[in-house]
């Protein structure tokens, strides 16, 4: 197969601030936040590794998007690095509640035991972060 990752989803938010606010509280790097907010960027984006999420603000229309995307409707999974017990305290101390989990999960990596926690975003999109062992 000659398709060998992702290289970015893109995502509607509600709330653009309360969006970067929670992500930064995470660790998370925001691409493009400063040209957005100078009003050179329509759009910012979310690193993720060597992917990257990008968020379509309110107001924003383009013809090259999901036709029906609304803020709340992703699901997306991270690969955390390191223990379930050390995701559960980073999303502790970033104030989210996690919503399931630790639990065993299966995952892309179907070699391989794993776990995850769920939480949700400020847009209600569901967040998983994925512990392989």
């Amino acid at each position: 197969m000659s398709t060998v990752s992702i290289d970015h989803i893109a995502m509607p938010t509600a709330n653009a601030e309360n969006l970067i606010a929670f992500y930064k509280k995470l660790g998370f790097h925001i691409n493009d936040e400063a040209e957005w907010r100078a009003g050179t960027a329509h759009i910012f984006s979310i690193q993720v590794g060597d992917s990257k999420i990008n968020v379509h603000p309110e107001g924003y229309t383009a013809a090259l998007r999901g036709p029906t995307a609304v803020p709340g409707s992703a699901d997306i999974c991270f690969v955390w690095n390191g223990t379930a017990s050390d995701c559960e305290q980073m999303l502790n101390d970033a104030g989210v509640e996690i919503i399931s989990g630790p639990g065993p999960r299966r995952g892309a990596l179907r070699h391989r035991n794993a776990v995850s926690l769920y939480a949700r975003d400020p847009d209600e999109n569901l967040l998983e972060w994925m512990i392989y062992e």
